[in-house]
């Protein structure tokens, strides 16, 4: 008989049906045994009582959690049950027993402790549903930009030169050659971009910051996107659009997974719903004194200071327009007012912080050599880029968006180490 998923049974009600999968849990009241399947897709109760097969029953009952097995028994609807339907089970074959105790106990245990078990912590409680919510997020990043006519491109992983600032570079030996691992995408999607236009691209990003905060890891996905004759303003409206169709696709794909961890579809529904809202740089500062945080006119914002800014406006919000002193190289800065550029941070609701980071970016060979100097950054290294400025160069903005992040803030999970299969930090290099 042809296995279904538990994802499906619904459709196979009144029917004998065959499962493959693992024993996430059992209990007995008496004479009957509830089992607690899981398949990846989901979960299911499979009923089996003693008097109606002891043999079974007697199997059942000395099987380990985490025993991989395959099912047999009729599907019958159970309006109760998450799943919507219980098996009464008739058949067990035992593929795997554990040759121990499960390390994972279905109740709180430490961080340190999941972590170092992370490769079996991912198989329980809200792991699962938020592994879906991340697979329907990347899915939803990659629909949104094929939808519009952007081409989806490849960025390189070991690159020679700095994007984001030298202080966070993993630096490597390449061949007797310094190399580093990339901080994005970017630079090399500006020249894709030159050639197709629009492009996009998903890849992995490194940051080598001593950072032990609920929202920074060393090793993330980045998501980003880079737009020929995009102006700032273009790129804020594309932003806008994109969060808005990544949270209303996952909560269309994936609501009851948001349910299971707890987080309101419906409230962030109403919290993308609206225009997000948009603040000067300086006025954000003076939102912020006014509010009893202490700050000056180009200092960066902290998370209390992000989380302040997030709650007073309850949506997303853009900083515009920061000071040229706070940001990278490669900035168009405000024609009004040099001192300032062309680029906005996008902070989400509810604590989350900065999502997305985007700018015009400077188009001309003069203005782009002379941020080189002021930034000491070696010219050489990128005279590459320098080329896409004396070549047919035009008006572009992009943007990157920390999936992750975007993740974090749409499960309302509070740590950004939860998302991602496996967290690279600090001090954790395994599992």
């Amino acid at each position: 008989m042809t296995a279904i998923t538990i994802s499906e049974a619904r459709d196979h009600l009144g029917e004998t049906i065959t499962l493959q999968g693992w024993l996430y849990n059992k209990r007995s009241s008496g004479k009957i045994l509830f089992l607690q399947l899981r398949d990846g897709t989901g979960v299911l109760q499979a009923v089996l009582s003693e008097p109606d097969n002891p043999s079974l029953f007697a199997l059942a009952s000395r099987l380990p959690r985490e025993t991989s097995l395959v099912a047999r028994g009729d599907l019958r609807e159970d309006r109760r049950a998450p799943s919507g339907c219980e098996m009464q089970l008739a058949e067990i074959a035992v593929i795997q027993e554990p040759t121990s105790d499960f390390p994972i106990e279905l109740k709180e245990q430490t961080p340190s402790y999941l972590l170092d078990h992370r490769h079996l912590w991912i198989r329980t409680g809200r792991q699962v549903p938020i592994l879906h919510v991340r697979d329907a997020a990347f899915r939803a990043f990659r629909a949104f930009f094929h939808e519009r006519g952007f081409v989806a491109t490849e960025a390189p992983i070991l690159t020679g030169a700095s994007v984001e600032g030298t202080t966070t570079l993993f630096e490597l030996d390449y061949f007797g050659d310094k190399a580093y691992l990339s901080q994005s995408g970017q630079l090399y999607l500006e020249a894709t971009a030159m050639a197709l236009g629009r492009v996009y691209w998903i890849g992995p990003a490194f940051r080598a910051e001593k950072s032990k905060t609920r929202k920074h890891v060393t090793e993330f996905w980045i998501a980003e996107a880079e737009m020929a004759f995009y102006d700032h303003a273009m790129n804020l409206r594309l932003q806008e659009d994109l969060v808005r169709y990544l949270v209303e696709t996952v909560v269309a794909e994936r609501r009851e997974d948001l349910v299971a961890l707890e987080r309101d579809p419906e409230a962030l529904l109403r919290a993308v719903r609206e225009p997000f809202a948009r603040i000067d740089y300086g006025d954000a500062i003076d939102l912020l004194k006014g509010k009893g945080h202490e700050l000056t006119f180009g200092d960066d914002f902290g998370a209390p200071e992000e989380e302040a800014l997030g709650a007073h406006f309850g949506r997303p919000v853009f900083i515009e327009r920061f000071p040229v002193t706070m940001k990278p190289f490669y900035m168009k800065r405000d024609p009004k007012d040099p001192t300032r550029v062309l680029a906005a941070d996008l902070i989400a609701p509810d604590g989350y912080g900065e999502i997305i980071g985007g700018s015009q970016r400077v188009d001309t060979e003069g203005e782009l050599i002379a941020q080189l100097d002021e930034n000491k950054l070696p010219r050489a290294a990128y005279e590459w880029y320098i080329d896409l400025r004396r070549f047919g160069a035009v008006p572009h903005s992009g943007f990157g968006m920390g999936l992750e992040r975007v993740i974090t803030w749409i499960c309302g999970v509070p740590h950004i180490r939860e998302v991602i299969p496996f967290p690279r930090q600090i001090h954790r290099l395994y599992p």
